[in-house]
């Protein structure tokens, strides 16, 4: 009897454990839910439901539907969409610091578990319409962008990337028609969008930016490791990023590409997981970048320049972070590495033996242990 009961509380162990182990990706009867460091939303037969960035719903309801289904002619007004009638086909949750939806229809819907909760909706080679439902008061600025603005404070904005335009309907939601290999994408600020924010827009809108970059520190994710959490987004389907490592001092990158032509990497990083922004350092493949003081600067260099060059932003529409924008000259491979006096403002050094969630286990592990302990005393 004490060798089923201690038993017992060691499998009660060994589920808590591998539970807390990974992001949470849960079967429900609806569909499935995705709960990340800062994203969390969740799947129903026809859309993504209840999308949350650091614990607030700013999408309620995303789906998507191809365009020849949806009945909406190439003269027809967008703003004239009230219902898309989406499917979801399959579900890939917790891979990477991201989750995929599919849709019968083709289209993906990525999400990103970042500080600014990216999403792309990507058309997959087809024409789809896509609608959104949001928690805050949505206004068109362009055709290409919509921008959200919360009860909070906070915004959020819709940029059309590649072939496709995007508006408000008569009903205050978001609807966009992409083309081909386009993608709408969803990025959550926490407060008003600043003027850097706008013009990362406009780099990533008309393919200058190719890619972004996140690091967050383990207490930014409620989470006891000692540990940095990283989230790639990459916008151009002929780039790929990795990061090959990352710590307090620094953080080192490779970027490939298919074709020649410079383009920028947006880099992203909390104070809980890097050093000061004042120190902040870049190197392209061993060769100091020139630190400079404008976004035009930084395209320059990406549009043919002599050198790299990089700019160092603080961040006030995300708390405590630094944007470092690197504009790379030239592609195939290139190695970016940024580097600063390691002086952050918090725990959040990079532990190679530990992960999210790490701690929890450990006492997880020592309560199984008492309890069987006294089980068998008993």
């Amino acid at each position: 009897m004490r060798f089923r009961a201690a038993a017992l509380a060691m499998l009660l162990v060994a589920s808590a454990v591998g539970a807390a182990a990974a992001p949470a990706a849960t079967q429900q009867a609806e569909g499935e839910a995705y709960s990340g460091a800062l994203v969390e939303f969740e799947t129903t037969s026809a859309a993504v439901s209840d999308y949350a960035v650091d614990g607030s719903v700013v999408v309620e309801n995303v789906t998507a539907q191809s365009a020849s289904e949806s009945g909406l002619g190439l003269d027809a007004g967008l703003e004239s969409v009230t219902s898309v009638n989406g499917s979801v086909a399959g579900v890939d949750l917790g891979a990477d610091a991201a989750a995929t939806v599919t849709t019968e229809s083709g289209a993906e819907m990525e999400a990103h578990d970042n500080q600014r909760g990216v999403l792309q909706i990507h058309a997959g080679g087809e024409s789809q319409v896509v609608q959104a439902d949001v928690s805050g008061e949505a206004e068109a600025e362009s055709d290409e962008r919509v921008v959200v603005s919360n009860g909070d404070g906070s915004q959020g904005a819709f940029i059309v990337v590649g072939d496709g335009e995007t508006t408000v309907n008569e009903e205050g939601d978001v609807v966009a028609r992409l083309e081909g290999d386009s993608q709408l994408v969803y990025r959550q600020y926490e407060g008003e969008r600043t003027d850097s924010d706008r013009k990362q827009e406009r780099m990533i809108r008309n393919g200058t930016a190719t890619a972004e970059v996140y690091v967050h520190g383990a207490a930014e994710s409620g989470s006891d490791a000692e540990d940095n959490a990283t989230s790639v987004v990459e916008y151009g389907q002929d780039t790929t990023v990795e990061v090959q490592e990352h710590s307090e001092s620094e953080i080192n990158v490779t970027a490939e590409r298919s074709q020649s032509q410079g383009k920028v990497v947006i880099t992203t990083v909390s104070e809980e997981a890097f050093g000061s922004a004042e120190s902040t350092e870049v190197f392209v493949d061993g060769e100091a970048a020139a630190e400079v003081d404008s976004y035009g600067e930084v395209r320059s260099a990406a549009q043919g320049g002599e050198e790299s060059a990089y700019m160092v932003r603080q961040d006030s529409s995300a708390s405590a972070a630094t944007d470092v924008v690197v504009g790379v000259n030239h592609f195939s491979e290139r190695s970016i590495s940024m580097q600063s006096d390691g002086e952050t403002g918090g725990d959040g050094g990079l532990s190679g033996a530990d992960g999210p969630g790490f701690g929890a286990l450990v006492a997880l592990a020592a309560l199984g242990a008492a309890f069987v302990a006294a089980r068998y005393r008993a």
